[in-house]
């Protein structure tokens, strides 16, 4: 049987996560296609770097992209390759346009003619767009997204299904929610928090921190997606959240105490444009149909991520001074 999966973007966050538990827990075997952006790290992947096969490739290159499957055969699509930053997208939306939509369209063209069996399309929480107070996002609501970078998710998301539902090619929607751990570049929330605190600098946050996000720590997210992989249903989307959420302020203040750090470090900075108050998934339907849930709990997850940053501070603060400017 056929258990060759290709994973684009991974040698990213969650991506590489997902390629070392295929590899060590699941019996996979592992074609990873990652274009090594800022974001992307091969040394996420050096304890598997023997038992993968690696291309550096823009999922944007059609023509190299039809090599790779052609050469390798997969049984599967698991598509994590995206721009993933709310704020570079703001500062130039091109690069989301390219990866997130056409890259994303021509896996889908390219996965039809190979006889793809699954392609498992990663979307994210955010295509739901803003909520208030109250109220969750089901897999059924509307999508309405705010941001570049949710707008091109959003349509990656689309692109999916309508190639699902016009080519019948076997799709699958995962949108997770905020996902957090050990290997986050340090551009993203909590990473930003742990190294700021730890060199004793101020701490930005945006206006007074009362934006809301659900937070899921990326192992429970990469074991929900091999359970999509293995027992979803092809056309169905799977919202995957923790249910723990979280006022970005408390996470900061969570964050401080951990490192025995003064609340004084915070510092308030002018809001995101077009900034979203809150997310929050409804992801019942992947505990009754497929029987996963989330295991680890938001304040254990946390404590792990400080303690793996606190012990790998030389590889986080070496993205930071590598890191590509914004603007």
């Amino acid at each position: 049987m056929n258990r060759k999966l290709l994973v684009t973007g991974g040698a990213g966050f969650i991506g590489s996560k997902f390629v070392k538990c295929g590899v060590k827990k699941r019996g996979y075997d592992m074609v990873v296609v990652d274009k090594l952006t800022y974001a992307g790290d091969l040394e996420r992947l050096r304890e598997v770097e023997n038992h993968i096969i690696f291309y550096k490739a823009d999922i944007s290159d059609m023509d190299l992209m039809e090599d790779i499957f052609k050469n390798e055969k997969p049984y599967a699509v698991v598509h994590f390759a995206a721009e993933s930053h709310v704020d570079r997208s703001i500062m130039d939306t091109t690069p989301f346009l390219d990866t997130n939509i056409k890259g994303t369209q021509i896996l889908l063209e390219i996965s039809g003619r190979h006889e793809i069996q699954r392609f498992i399309n990663i979307s994210t929480d955010e295509v739901y767009g803003d909520m208030k107070d109250e109220g969750q996002s089901y897999e059924t609501t509307p999508l309405n997204p705010s941001s570049p970078y949710s707008v091109s998710k959003a349509a990656a998301d689309m692109l999916g299904r309508a190639y699902q539902r016009t080519y019948c090619l076997p799709v699958i929607t995962v949108r997770p929610s905020n996902n957090y751990g050990p290997w986050q570049y340090p551009e993203k929330l909590i990473p930003v928090v742990i190294l700021k605190a730890i060199n004793n600098e101020k701490v930005p946050v945006y206006a007074k921190g009362e934006n809301i996000r659900e937070w899921l720590f990326v192992m429970d997210c990469v074991e929900a997606i091999f359970e999509v992989l293995e027992k979803g249903k092809i056309g169905e989307i799977y919202n995957v959240g923790s249910g723990e959420e979280k006022r970005n302020i408390d996470v900061v203040k969570t964050i401080l105490n951990m490192l025995g750090k003064s609340e004084d470090l915070i510092e308030f900075v002018k809001d995101r444009p077009g900034h979203d108050f809150r997310y929050s998934l409804n992801s019942k339907k992947i505990s009754e149909q497929i029987g996963w849930k989330n295991k680890k709990g938001f304040l254990e997850g946390i404590e792990k991520t400080v303690r793996w940053y606190l012990d790998n501070i030389e590889w986080a603060e070496s993205k930071l001074k590598d890191m590509k400017p914004m603007q």
